[in-house]
């Protein structure tokens, strides 16, 4: 591909001059307009050491208002960094919406500087590819603008801008040995950028290949492609159209497809589907089981001790563990989550609450505030509730589309393969209770003054729509209880089988996870 790109391009002075100013002008403009309609912008520029990444950036930002702009220059990953997934830093970093935020290097070091210089396994950036589109499709269906630069030079023209840059004292600095060593390496980088740009254009963030040995013809380049994005998707923002509801395929339906060789057609979406499978997943879940009162303090003592062993030992090999609670109001994910972290020592957990998000998670990737919360590796975060609310609470209540809520599944099981492949431990609750046990609890709830603010007129108006969660929370365990990441259904009409249970669960994934390390 870059074996094709004309590096002869130019533009004189005075062609520059002509346009420079208008170009500014027009992009300051459609900042604000992008702002007023709240969409956000990513723009990521990759490229040659000394292709005028700094230059550029710089000469754009000049045009844009400070106040909705960042720059975030990206180095190699610091040490609290490289203790997370490794997209972390990124996700943390994207722009809420109407603000722009420009990333001097990125996410494509993985494929990049960490594929030839070997500070990965190769299984880690061929998996890359797919965690990075992944990343980029969730980003832009949600509204977000990504326009991805990648200046390209010869590696002739590379050497001599270093050696100039080596001749003044007060440029010196900016070329090290690592970028000699790099210049060097410059066939092995150009194969990795090819396999990078070929693997990684899509049509919702395709690359932008700036021809740049003449500053004057990059600086109108990156300019007229900032400009031509913004506008484009200005003018989709503001377009009044219908856009039909994705075909929803089933485990089974592509099961059936790979097997016939037949293209599937299928409108099974949402309810439809449990109405061909004949019954419901939660119908079959039995909730007689029980344990008696002496029964579960001679488990409980047992398995407390083992998991204060094990917090111990997640810590020392660099294991991070993602607990996460969901279940029926009253199903006892408190308490639950009590007996857990009794024993536990609280510098190495973190309990999160999750609630309503607020005005600037809300200005953000439903996602964007769950990854903020993920722990380092060998710490433990346990959540009470989750992302899980999108296909869930926020499903049934409304409050976000039907396109966004069926499409969270698959952003969902992304997600958790990346935290996954990373390293860590998930393990998934759903505490399960039937309709008088939950009543029966909250009229406990109502005559019990130390317990009355546990109920509220929340509670019951939800209580009246069980049928619809339910029937949410089955879709929920059929399309995101995978090989990687499976729910585990805790019967708890009795308080406690489901504490052991949950208890139980933990050590198992936990000490699995100890033997391959």
């Amino acid at each position: 591909m870059l074996e094709q790109v004309d590096l002869s391009k130019k533009l004189s002075k005075e062609e520059y001059k002509a346009i420079a100013s208008d170009l500014e002008l027009r992009l300051g403009a459609l900042q604000r307009e992008a702002l007023k309609l709240n969409i956000p912008v990513v723009i990521a520029f990759e490229g040659w050491d000394a292709a005028g990444k700094g230059t550029l950036i710089n000469r754009l930002i000049q045009a844009l208002d400070p106040r909705g702009c960042v720059v975030h220059a990206i180095n190699a990953p610091n040490q609290e960094e490289q203790l997370r997934p490794f997209l972390w830093r990124f996700w943390i970093k994207t722009p809420p919406k109407g603000r722009i935020a420009v990333f001097d290097r990125s996410w494509y070091g993985r494929v990049l500087v960490e594929r030839v210089d070997k500070l990965v396994k190769k299984s880690a950036w061929k998996r890359a590819y797919e965690e990075i589109t992944a990343f980029e499709r969730q980003l832009v269906d949600d509204g977000v603008l990504i326009i991805k630069f990648f200046l390209h030079i010869s590696k002739k023209v590379q050497k001599k801008r270093f050696e100039q840059l080596e001749q003044s004292s007060s440029t010196a600095w900016k070329v090290t040995r690592e970028d000699w060593k790099h210049h060097k390496q410059y066939d092995q980088y150009l194969e990795a950028t090819e396999d990078m740009l070929a693997k990684t254009e899509t049509n919702f963030a395709p690359w932008t290949v700036i021809e740049s040995h003449d500053k004057r013809f990059a600086t109108v380049k990156v300019f007229k492609t900032v400009i031509d994005r913004i506008e484009t998707r200005i003018d989709e923002a503001t377009r009044v159209h219908q856009t039909a509801e994705p075909t929803i395929l089933t485990p089974h339906a592509l099961s059936a497809a790979s097997e016939s060789g037949a293209e599937v057609q299928t409108k099974l979406q949402g309810p439809e589907i449990f109405d061909q499978l004949g019954s419901s997943i939660l119908d079959r879940v039995d909730l007689t089981v029980e344990l008696s009162q002496e029964e579960y303090r001679n488990k409980l003592e047992a398995c407390q001790q083992r998991i204060f062993e094990l917090e111990h030992e997640v810590y020392v090999k660099r294991i991070p563990v993602v607990i996460v609670y969901q279940g029926w109001d009253a199903a006892g994910k408190g308490g639950n989550i009590r007996r857990l972290t009794q024993s536990m020592d609280p510098r190495g957990y973190e309990v999160i609450p999750i609630a309503a998000p607020n005005d600037v998670e809300k200005s953000h990737h439903y996602l964007w505030r769950f990854w903020q919360k993920f722990p380092k590796a060998g710490h433990i975060a346990i959540f009470d509730r989750s992302w899980y609310g999108r296909i869930l609470d926020e499903r049934v209540e409304g409050f976000c589309s039907e396109q966004e809520w069926k499409r969270a599944y698959r952003e969902i099981n992304e997600m958790e393969a990346h935290i996954v492949s990373f390293g860590a431990v998930l393990i998934k609750f759903w505490l399960h209770i039937d309709p008088e046990e939950q009543l029966r609890r909250f009229e406990a709830r109502q005559q019990d003054p130390h317990k009355l603010w546990k109920i509220t007129d929340e509670d019951w108006r939800n209580r009246g729509k069980w049928e619809q969660y339910k029937q949410a929370v089955d879709e929920m365990l059929f399309r995101t209880s995978t090989t990687y990441a499976p729910w585990t259904i805790v019967e708890a009409n009795s308080k406690y089988y489901a504490r052991i249970k949950s208890l139980n669960t933990v050590i198992q994934a936990v000490e699995s996870k100890l033997e391959e390390a």
